[in-house]
């Protein structure tokens, strides 16, 4: 079941729906049925966000056991 993006041409309101087969879309404002589906944009990790996210190098993690007392060490 794929997410849409739609735009409502009556009253100009912005809004997504989830869409299984056979159904008929409708603003949720105004319950027009005059739309506009929409490009969707979606977001997908990074190389640098990835990075971020992981620990540092040795001794930045704070193991209790001290630099190199981790697996990554």
């Amino acid at each position: 079941m794929p997410i849409y993006e739609y735009a409502c041409r009556a009253c100009g309101h912005e809004f997504e729906a989830l869409v299984r087969s056979g159904t008929v879309v409708e603003c949720p404002g105004c319950r027009s049925g005059a739309l506009d589906k929409r490009l969707s944009v979606f977001a997908t990790p990074t190389a640098t966000a990835t990075a971020a996210a992981l620990p540092g190098p040795c001794g930045a993690c704070g193991h209790p056991d001290g630099p190199g007392g981790c697996a990554f060490g």
